[in-house]
């Protein structure tokens, strides 16, 4: 793990250090505050822990302290996440009636305050990320990617605060908040931010925030949906089927895969703007316009569901809305198509948001497959969302499989990732909606 790793170039060798011998003493220090974080909360609370959830706090401890040497800005996030988290927790002062009283609270840093904030400054960074495109504004491409730090900063303190507060609730209602769509959907917000702010970073360009965020505007407006018409953010016990430690580590896996894929398809939508936006034809045009009426379609889908159920014209003009973006982005096609990375970078970012995302969705397939045998017996009921879980993997697989083996490259994978977004869509919402079986806690 020491050693020098030799690498030759152009028929010259270098010698690279070694990752380990790359860490600075502020490396170390990060880290080490993290493990001295999670032995006092052991301490703390260890007496509330079984065995398995204390090796998951001190196996997250280890994974964050590798994410922040690996990637330099996940240290400042944790840093402030946790400081706003602990404001808040001291300002409620156990007391859960605080949330409506102190200001501090009200309007900043109860759970639902945070992401409240963590969804305008999503909306607003969507609009900022444009405005740099379109006008090939620098300043405006930084600023967006400055509000998608900030709002994931507020959601993530919002979900950590939320976590507190199902404690001041009572011991038994307390729970990690991913147990729900109110929640998950605040995390899949966070994990597609983070993972494009990483590849933002590796390939020097902020072109992909407009088209990244958009999937992410489209959640929260679900989000902001799911929260004014059903009052999901009320805090709630959980089901008996969920009271379980394995659910700390297969939902979080598991939304690390629908946020790469999600990704994935946004990229993939602008490597068909960058290929066929700069041609005259027809064919790339008509190309273009069932591209852009398919995404529409799809990020609003909820809107033909929800519309039975809730008689509102809310989820139609949602869907007219989206309609009008993505018109308007291949009416711009040839000023943005100038603007976007290469097609090449486009495809690898397209790549290794599938094969991460394809990793992470494996591990929490096993996972779920175990968390199964110890529930009910079996590790595999073709329930519905099993079913489609299986679907969305061999989707993915199959489309690993063409690039890898078969060096397939260009607007078919592009193509084959916005199909991949509708599968995943209706594994993640869809079950949920049209379908029942052993997940039926998860209905909207």
């Amino acid at each position: 793990m020491t050693a020098d790793v030799s690498t030759n170039y152009g028929g010259r060798a270098y010698l690279r250090p070694s990752f380990l011998r790359s860490l600075t003493w502020l490396d170390w220090v990060y880290a080490l505050a993290l493990g001295a974080g999670a032995l006092f909360a052991l301490s703390r609370f260890g007496e509330y822990m079984d065995i398995y959830e204390k090796v998951i706090l001190l196996a997250t401890a280890g994974v964050f302290a590798w994410m922040g040497w690996a990637w330099k800005p996940m240290r400042p996030l944790l840093a402030g996440v946790t400081l706003l988290a602990l404001a808040a927790i001291g300002a409620y002062g156990g007391d859960l009636a605080r949330a409506d009283q102190a200001f501090f609270l009200k309007y900043m840093l109860s759970s639902q305050s945070a992401i409240a904030w963590m969804s305008v400054l999503f909306f607003m960074a969507t609009a900022v990320y444009w405005v740099g495109l379109l006008r090939g504004s620098a300043f405006a491409s930084a600023t967006g990617s400055g509000l998608t730090w900030a709002a994931v900063v507020l959601g993530a303190t919002g979900l950590l605060v939320r976590w507190y507060e199902s404690y001041l609730i009572g011991a038994d209602v307390g729970h990690i908040p991913v147990s729900n769509l109110y929640e998950v959907f605040v995390l899949f917000c966070l994990i597609t931010a983070l993972f494009y702010l990483y590849f933002e970073q590796h390939y020097a360009t902020r072109s992909m925030g407009a088209f990244v965020l958009l999937v992410i505007s489209a959640a929260v407006g679900f989000l902001l949906w799911y929260t004014f018409e059903r009052e999901a953010q009320e805090i709630q016990p959980l089901v008996p089927a969920l009271q379980s430690w394995w659910m700390k580590i297969h939902v979080p896996a598991n939304f690390v895969g629908y946020g790469t894929f999600s990704l994935a398809s946004m990229v993939g939508f602008a490597y068909l703007v960058r290929v066929h936006g700069t041609s005259d034809s027809r064919r790339s045009a008509l190309a273009l316009w069932a591209a852009a009426f398919f995404l529409a379609l799809l990020l609003a889908l909820e809107s033909v569901a929800f519309r039975k159920t809730t008689g509102s014209p809310y989820w139609m003009g949602f869907f007219a809305i989206l309609l009008v973006i993505f018109g308007a982005i291949v009416l711009a096609r040839k000023r943005i198509a100038a603007r976007l990375p290469a097609p090449e970078i486009l495809d690898d970012v397209m790549y290794k948001s599938i094969a991460i995302g394809f990793g992470f969705f494996t591990v929490a397939t096993i996972l779920g497959a175990l968390w199964a045998a110890e529930a009910w017996g079996s590790y595999w009921q073709w329930d519905p969302k099993e079913t489609w879980a299986l679907i969305v993997w061999l989707n993915y697989a199959a489309w690993l499989h063409i690039r890898q083996i078969k060096g397939l490259r260009g607007p078919v994978l592009a193509w084959w990732a916005l199909v991949g977004l509708a599968v995943t869509t209706f594994a993640f919402l869809g079950v949920n909606i049209f379908l029942s079986g052993l997940h039926s806690y998860g209905q909207l």
